[in-house]
């Protein structure tokens, strides 16, 4: 067996981080592949250090000495180096950074050295090769990853050997280092238990997995102990901050099942993602996997007499809004009118041309808007399997007196999705919550 594991930020904060990553890492042979981002804040007011290099690279810009900060940075690796009672000459390798820094750097190059240093550092610690991201995670030149020729690469260079490498970068066709979006190592470890073929992929963070509802608003929501792809899409999609976007599309399709877990309570099984389960026939009660929502939407109604028979109307709408780059979100209907959900601060400049088009274009009856509107939504797989889920949370939502402006439901039933005001927007996630999960 195979797992690749990833080590977000903070688990790789300072040296009693980097004891527990030891044991976790050392308790299961089978973790052969780690995968680590740059060192996290320590307490709430700390700095990540790809923020201090942001600011470094920002300072040597415009002329401006970044002494002070490029100081703590050094300061944090050498008393990680030195906590661990490691013999990695970290000064030399920041000295020749700063060499570099003072001859000309380019950003990607300079804020990559967080990983960099950190998976030096974690490598030491093992007892693991290095193996530097740039020897295997390559880029096109439209910035696109060629999964190919890195997947190809790593299979060569990983073989036989227990390794950590340091994630959110890798190198251009010229050899210029490129570094992902932020949060790209969790991207990295996902390529990299694609390309290994992987058993399992272990995302260890600072929580016990996803969770079941915003604890901004839900006091310690549980988390979701098993959640398939579609689900974690819907819910990251409406809004649950959850992992990286491009984490999910290289395991998925490998069919490789992703487990976020908590480097802080290693013992907690956290939450198991696959493609599916087999679970129709459970007994578990519970029937919502998650709840999540977004405020500040607008929603613009058109009505018109005949407009569901009328071929190519709903179209016509529809060219309107991408005539002026707006996406819809959703598009409840009915016999004679058409809802089209839009963020507020995506329509907001252009509200006025569209209506106008829309008037010209279609000659509706009546067009309305309502804006400060909500987005709720219940996603959960074993909604197909129960009658009544969309009465019971209706049901919930309005003994509550929480007013419903607008309902939508994707026909694979994976989510039911109301639209409410954004005053009623907390209150709804927290009666949901309390209805269906308490």
């Amino acid at each position: 067996m195979l797992k690749v594991v990833k080590f977000g930020g903070s688990s790789m904060a300072d040296a009693t981080q980097f004891s527990k990553v030891k044991q976790i890492v050392l308790s299961d042979p089978a973790r052969r592949v780690v995968v680590v981002s740059a060192a996290g804040k320590r307490f709430s007011d700390d700095h990540k250090i790809t923020d201090l290099l942001y600011l470094c690279y920002a300072h040597l810009k415009y002329g401006v000495a970044c002494d002070s900060v490029w100081q703590i940075i050094c300061d944090r690796y050498t008393s990680i180096r030195n906590d661990l009672g490691l013999k990695l000459d970290i000064e030399a390798e920041l000295s020749a950074l700063r060499e570099k820094m003072d001859r000309g750097i380019t950003q990607d190059e300079l804020v990559s050295r967080g990983e960099y240093l950190a998976a030096r550092l974690m490598a030491d610690y093992l007892g693991f090769d290095f193996l530097d991201a740039e020897m295997w995670l390559k880029f096109r030149f439209d910035g696109t990853i060629d999964q190919e020729a890195s997947y190809e690469a790593l299979q060569h260079a990983a073989e036989g050997h227990k390794v950590v490498i340091p994630g959110f970068y890798g190198t251009m066709p010229n050899g210029g280092i490129r570094v992902l979006t932020r949060g790209g190592s969790d991207i990295t470890g996902a390529l990299a238990a694609a390309a290994l073929g992987a058993d399992v992929y272990e995302n260890w963070t600072d929580v016990s997995g996803i969770l079941m509802a915003d604890p901004r608003i839900v006091k310690d929501p549980q988390p979701i102990e098993r959640i398939t792809y579609n689900e974690l899409r819907e819910l990251s999609y409406i809004g649950a901050q959850v992992l990286h976007e491009g984490t999910i599309f290289p395991v998925r399709e490998k069919n490789i099942p992703l487990n976020i877990r908590n480097t802080n309570d290693p013992d907690h099984p956290g939450t198991l993602i696959m493609d599916e389960f087999d679970d129709t026939d459970s007994s578990e009660q519970r029937f919502i996997t998650g709840i999540a929502g977004r405020k500040n939407f607008t929603i613009v109604t058109v009505n018109k007499a005949g407009l569901s028979s009328t071929v190519g109307m709903l179209r016509r709408i529809l060219e309107v809004f991408e005539k002026h780059g707006v996406s819809i979100e959703y598009v409840p209907s009915g016999i004679d009118c058409v809802s089209l959900v839009v963020a507020t601060d995506k329509a907001s400049a252009c509200l006025y041309s569209i209506l106008g088009e829309l008037q010209k274009e279609i000659k509706p009856d009546n067009i309305k808007v309502n804006d400060n509107i909500a987005i709720v939504a219940a996603v959960g797989r074993k909604m197909a399997y129960r009658s009544g889920s969309s009465g019971k949370i209706f049901a919930a939502l309005g003994e509550n007196g929480i007013n419903i402006r607008m309902i939508t439901q994707g026909p694979d039933e994976l989510n039911i999705i109301v639209g409410v005001d954004n005053k009623d927007f907390a209150k709804s996630i927290q009666v949901l919550y309390d209805s269906f999960v308490r």
